[in-house]
């Protein structure tokens, strides 16, 4: 594992002259000679600037650190067995993997039910969300998970209506929401509005609550990708002074006459940034009530990669306001708009932020205090990484917080679905086929299940919903494995650590420790006969842990 410091990378479309031969401090070619243009990302930052700070091209891909950390979810295992079965009973002709239940509910009296643990948690006014939003809003709708729509999408439609200050209409949220909605199937999922300070102050989430019947709002603190606001690049000048009049910051001035003079020649984008919030418990409680009384059934936090103290801020003041449901997201991922250095070196990265948020949460538990349902996120992308997260944080995690994958699942869909109209089909998927039945597995599944009344579920969609039956699959196969029949049973057993590292990190046990005093007993010939198993299932979701002191929210002092 390296720790040297980068000087270029494919994401900033830069690289090393020498690439095998550089200095590990500041990640330059050992020799820098004259004869060089530039092509590292020092060089190119002497004549491109800022727009050097950014993923390229801006906009129209994603893009995730490729830190290497010292511990992550790799350092974790699961763990199988060979006896019992935990929520169905012990018959190896029942216990098989299609009988597990990969369903959750979150927020109070557990009433958002999802098929399966995953949450999409902000894709906002990115041009790559907006583009792919049919595949992961329906996608994600007929998969029976959660979506949420990310900041400044409202602030950012041109064709938004603002009356004093507020939004009073957004065709791009109403889109957006409705999209979700009219493919919600027996209430599963949720759809769920962000806001930001710019959000607040145009009152999004009061405009979703009373206009659009969005039950779930979400208030953002941060994300793992960065420490700022939210950032986009534009490339009209009468959008950026549109932006600019919002109360956006956009750079450059696009009301300066020198800047708008070149602007299209040496420069082709403005940057619009967010402000950044000032979190007090006063100030945030105050804003989970107003949203209750506009409204709004459940109320999210989500707060990014900070310190160690803001994520106590964010477990403590959810648990003081009754918030339904807090989700953090660790260091270093993202949907492509985060500076890259950025989202490479700061913040707590997943595993470490995960094991802390245990720690918080468990604490204010153990104390008999209210805690919300925790969703985690942060660089997830397969069914292993979603036993992983549950187990480490059981039984206060909930579900898991993916972005790029499902993004990248609509991104496929949807293209292949073009080269499918179109008859040009990429010769490493022809071999499949040359319809969308036969390319797509589950084409014609969607179809019976989702197609009544004349509806197409768009290749985006399908691509989403394809990813997910297949996590859905794996994550059943893993679970059987260990003998757990519903995500209610899974608890921190379930893993161990590779390393002795990841267990001082985690609290896990490290792999040749765990099991150690049960292992002695049945090498003794003392083995304590195990339970014959649970011959009725619980219910699918364990009770909501008993607040002591809770008055309306708020906890006696």
């Amino acid at each position: 594992m390296s720790f040297s410091k980068p000087n270029a990378s494919i994401a900033t479309r830069t690289k090393n002259r020498t690439p095998n031969d550089r200095t590990q401090s500041n990640g330059m070619c050992s020799v820098c000679v004259d004869e060089c243009p530039g092509l590292c990302e020092i060089g190119k930052s002497s004549f491109r600037a800022t727009e050097n700070l950014y993923p390229q091209p801006f906009g129209s891909i994603t893009a995730g650190a490729d830190k290497g950390y010292p511990v992550d979810f790799s350092h974790l295992n699961i763990m199988g067995t060979t006896v019992g079965a935990e929520g169905i009973e012990t018959n190896s002709d029942k216990a098989i993997f299609e009988n597990v239940n990969t369903e959750t509910r979150l927020g109070k009296d557990k009433g958002i039910k999802l098929k399966l643990p995953i949450m999409i948690p902000g894709l906002g006014s990115t041009k790559v969300a907006k583009t792919h939003w049919d595949g992961i809003a329906i996608g994600s709708a007929i998969s029976g998970t959660a979506l949420t729509i990310g900041e400044n999408v409202g602030g950012m439609d041109s064709n938004s209506t603002i009356e004093k200050g507020r939004i009073t209409y957004c065709p791009d949220i109403e889109y957006r929401v409705k999209a979700f909605q009219d493919w919600q199937q027996e209430g599963y999922g949720a759809i769920v509005m962000q806001e930001n300070v710019e959000d607040s102050r145009l009152g999004v989430l009061e405009y979703g609550i009373t206009k659009l019947g969005v039950q779930a709002v979400e208030l953002k603190w941060g994300q793992g990708a960065k420490d700022i606001g939210g950032e986009v690049k534009i490339d009209n000048l009468e959008k950026a002074r549109m932006l600019r009049d919002r109360g956006y910051i956009v750079l450059p001035d696009p009301y300066d006459n020198a800047a708008a003079s070149v602007f299209g020649k040496s420069f082709k984008e403005f940057e619009r940034h967010s402000r950044v919030g000032m979190v007090t418990e006063e100030g945030f409680v105050r804003r989970v009530e107003e949203l209750r009384k506009a409204g709004a059934k459940y109320v999210f936090l989500k707060t990014g990669a900070y310190r160690p103290a803001d994520l106590a801020r964010a477990v403590r003041y959810c648990s003081v306001a009754g918030v339904d449901v807090l989700t953090v997201d660790g260091a270093g991922g993202g949907t492509g708009m985060s500076p890259w250095h950025m989202m490479n070196e700061w913040g707590v990265p997943s595993l470490y932020i995960s094991a802390l948020t245990y720690n918080y949460v468990h604490k204010l538990a153990s104390k008999g205090m209210y805690v919300p349902d925790v969703i985690l996120a942060g660089g997830f992308a397969f069914e292993d990484d979603i036993f992983k997260v549950l187990a480490l944080g059981a039984p206060y995690v909930k579900a898991v917080g993916m972005a790029r994958p499902p993004l990248l699942a609509a991104h496929v869909g949807k293209l292949l679905g073009e080269q499918i109209e179109k008859k040009e089909i990429d010769r490493s998927v022809e071999i499949y086929g040359k319809t969308m039945d036969e390319i797509f597995v589950l084409a014609p599944k969607v179809k019976r299940l989702f197609g009544s009344n004349g509806r197409t579920v768009p290749p985006g969609a399908v691509g989403v919903y394809s990813y997910y039956q297949r996590l859905s699959q794996g994550l059943r196969q893993l679970m059987c494995g260990a003998r757990k029949f519903s995500l209610e049973y899974l608890t921190r057993n379930d893993i161990a650590c590779l390393t002795r590292d990841a267990a001082e990190v985690t609290g896990i046990k490290y792999i040749m420790d765990i099991d150690a005093e049960e292992a002695e007993q049945i090498l003794m010939g003392k083995e304590k006969i195990k339970s014959k198993g649970t011959t009725k299932p619980k219910s699918k979701i364990s009770p909501k842990l008993k607040v002591k002191g809770k008055v309306k929210g708020k906890m006696k002092k």
